[in-house]
């Protein structure tokens, strides 16, 4: 019994741990358990022919080319799998930006150019040692608002953007705002 009670100390602060790390890294707890949670909606995609290929989905059809840079043809008129990441990242994360701004009673303009992301998807390591990831920039900026108030949004929509959860921990994503 003694050894319990000389051990409560410890296993006190271990239960705290956890959220001591989350806060010092300005993470919110999650409690969304995506096993469990009910679909709100599905995408499907079929590829065939990889980074030459095709994409199809229920209303899409894409061409993919190997980028130039990747020794490719960089066909024009087609994508690439780090373009279709940044066109999907930036449009969640701007959805984000808007429900943030909501929940923090701050009002996004409705014009589409008066908030615009810009997202660079790098594709990044070794191709010979087929040891690659991905690291991504991104740069903010809404007409109408202070520096500070996109900021904040900007914080807020970093802990419910679905990419940026899916993320988070493994591709290093720096978020600049920018003055429009």
């Amino acid at each position: 019994m003694t050894s319990v009670r000389s051990l409560r100390p410890l296993l006190a602060t271990a239960r705290r741990a956890p959220r001591i790390l989350a806060a010092e890294r300005g993470i919110g707890r999650r409690f969304l358990n995506t096993d469990t949670a009910p679909v709100l909606y599905s995408a499907h995609a079929r590829v065939k022919g990889a980074r030459t290929g095709y994409v199809e989905g229920d209303d899409l059809r894409v061409g993919l080319t190997m980028a130039k840079a990747l020794g490719g043809k960089g066909d024009k008129g087609k994508t690439n799998p780090e373009e279709l990441f940044a066109a999907g990242y930036g449009a969640c994360f701007q959805s984000a930006m808007n429900a943030a701004a909501a929940s923090l009673q701050m009002k996004m303009p409705t014009d589409p150019q008066d908030s615009v992301i810009e997202t660079t998807v790098h594709l990044v390591g070794d191709m010979k040692k087929l040891d690659m990831g991905i690291r991504v920039d991104m740069k903010v900026g809404i007409r109408g608002l202070e520096k500070a108030q996109i900021e904040k949004i900007v914080d807020k929509a970093k802990e419910v953007c679905p990419y940026s959860r899916a993320t988070r921990g493994n591709v290093t994503t720096k978020i600049e705002v920018v003055q429009m």
